[in-house]
């Protein structure tokens, strides 16, 4: 398990870190993709555009593999557990994964708590204009999203973090927007 400090130093190491280039991602400074998916929030259907969400702050949008798995489930959690800090730092989230979006409204009363969004893309399309697809289908058979998160201000990447462990998604996001917060609000 990876232990992280947040000072500034360390945060930067980091920073370089996910954004290794032998890793599938999107870099920092590239133009992010700009999408619109349905999404649920507290079971209900709706169409999240990132153009419209990015008019009112940062976003952070986290790729999954699959609602309702042990890892994406914990992941929901501790996003559902911060979202007051995120919404503290002007910051909003939305998770993506390939499932349908009737799955995604369950997930996202069941396991977001109510709490955020989380956006259907079964045809992988934004999955893969971020660059997340998993080069390994899933268990099942399918293709997934790998576990990914960006944030994403102005149009454009300002962070990016593969990691296996969905906790460390979710710390490492919220210590950026913060940080992000300090350093733009003039």
């Amino acid at each position: 398990m990876r232990r992280i400090i947040w000072s500034g130093a360390v945060l930067a190491a980091m920073l370089c870190l996910s954004t290794n280039g032998a890793l599938a991602t999107l870099k920092i400074g590239d133009a992010a993709p700009n999408f619109s998916l349905p999404a649920a929030l507290g079971g209900k259907e709706f169409d999240f555009s990132l153009a419209k969400q990015l008019e009112k702050g940062p976003v952070v949008l986290y790729f999954y593999p699959k609602s309702f798995t042990r890892g994406c489930t914990i992941e929901a959690h501790e996003f559902a557990d911060h979202q007051d800090d995120f919404q503290a730092a002007g910051a909003a989230v939305l998770g993506v994964s390939s499932d349908p979006i009737e799955v995604q409204k369950e997930f996202s009363s069941k396991e977001c708590r109510d709490k955020f969004p989380v956006g259907a893309d079964p045809s992988l399309s934004t999955i893969k204009a971020y660059d997340a697809r998993r080069d390994k289908p899933s268990p099942s058979g399918g293709e997934v999203a790998d576990r990914i998160s960006y944030v994403i201000a102005d149009g454009k990447i300002v962070f990016a973090l593969v990691d296996a462990n969905p906790v460390n998604h979710v710390q490492s996001a919220l210590a950026f927007v913060q940080k992000w917060k300090t350093e733009h609000s003039h």
